[in-house]
């Protein structure tokens, strides 16, 4: 998956509205400068993470994913939002959201169905941390929104499951009316399986044969240009030892001008050198869990020219050596426990 997405405006306004400044946000993210002057914002995982985790700095409000997932007007969403609400019903909507959820944000949302259970969570195959608290507020409060709306209040949550302590329990089961399961394995929202199939009462077939076929072909964009960066990593990965990758040899490698694959790159808002740093940051994390290699040899292996140009790069990237790293992960390992 190309860890690369765009930011909607609509959602930028709306954390404008609720008090916050972007140039403050993007400062406290350590986000690139006029990060949101851009025409198409572009985010990796890492970014976004960033962005949320200055918000709940900087917000005053412990209830602040919460309202900005349930208080925002339906036409002021993505397209994919009012998809969701016109669906036939509930089990209707979260396919939707899942197929189109990646226009948006790197995400995977997954649904499994156990016994009386319907059992919704949230993967991020490219994220390096936890996923931030206020983001799991702001999208367990809309999605239980558009069950709630769409079913005109039928279909309430069953439970939620956070992996974090009850610290706020009477603000969030007072928000979602139902009962939260705190220190929990994962995050998930947790319907009835019955409900799965409730009619929605907002359903628009009218509607849908319009947002529909543009959402589709969307879609079929991203996924091209997400194409594009994945190979480019794959190559990368494979050729980067001992050697310093130029656009012209990763053009070649993957049988286009060196003018296409730049087009094609500047189109789905990355650059090369971003693709470089992602891969080496990757491997670099891979390499140094396996003990045997040398952190010479990594540096090597991530076609760096010297060992001191490796330890930059990975200090700028995690905030620590490479050892530093490579230690802390071994204690982590070792003395990993469970905790009720």
């Amino acid at each position: 998956m190309n860890d690369r997405f765009r930011i909607s405006k609509q959602w930028m306004l709306r954390i404008t509205e609720l008090g916050l400044s972007l140039d403050l946000l993007q400062r406290k993210a350590g986000l690139p400068e006029l990060f949101f002057q851009q025409d198409k914002i572009y985010a990796t995982t890492a970014e976004l993470f960033s962005l949320w985790k200055a918000i709940a700095e900087n917000c005053n409000d412990v209830a602040f994913g919460l309202k900005l997932g349930a208080e925002t007007p339906l036409e002021r969403h993505h397209p994919m939002a009012i998809a969701a609400v016109c669906s036939s019903c509930l089990r209707d909507a979260l396919q939707r959201i899942a197929r189109y959820k990646r226009l948006v944000c790197p995400e995977e949302i997954r649904l499994e169905v156990k016994g009386d259970e319907a059992i919704m969570d949230i993967y991020y195959s490219e994220a390096s941390e936890p996923q931030p608290h206020i983001m799991t507020d702001t999208a367990f409060s809309w999605m239980a929104r558009v069950a709630r709306h769409g079913s005109d209040g039928h279909i309430r949550p069953l439970r939620i499951e956070l992996t974090r302590g009850p610290e706020q329990r009477v603000l969030l089961e007072g928000h979602f009316g139902c009962e939260i399961t705190f220190n929990a394995p994962r995050n998930a929202l947790v319907f009835r399986t019955r409900d799965l199939d409730f009619p929605f009462y907002t359903h628009n077939e009218e509607l849908l044969a319009v947002i529909g076929p543009q959402l589709d072909i969307e879609l079929q964009e991203h996924d091209h240009n997400a194409k594009v960066g994945h190979n480019v990593k794959q190559v990368l990965k494979r050729t980067l030892a001992g050697r310093r990758p130029t656009l012209q040899s990763l053009a070649k490698e993957l049988a286009m001008s060196t003018r296409t694959l730049q087009r094609r790159l500047t189109d789905e808002g990355i650059t090369f050198q971003q693709l470089v740093e992602e891969t080496r940051r990757e491997l670099a994390r891979s390499y140094l869990q396996h003990s045997t290699i040398e952190l010479n040899e990594t540096a090597y292996l991530l076609g760096y020219e010297d060992t001191n140009s490796f330890y930059r790069a990975f200090n700028g990237w995690e905030g620590m050596s490479p050892g530093e790293w490579r230690e802390l992960q071994r204690s982590a390992a070792s003395g990993a426990v469970y905790r009720q």
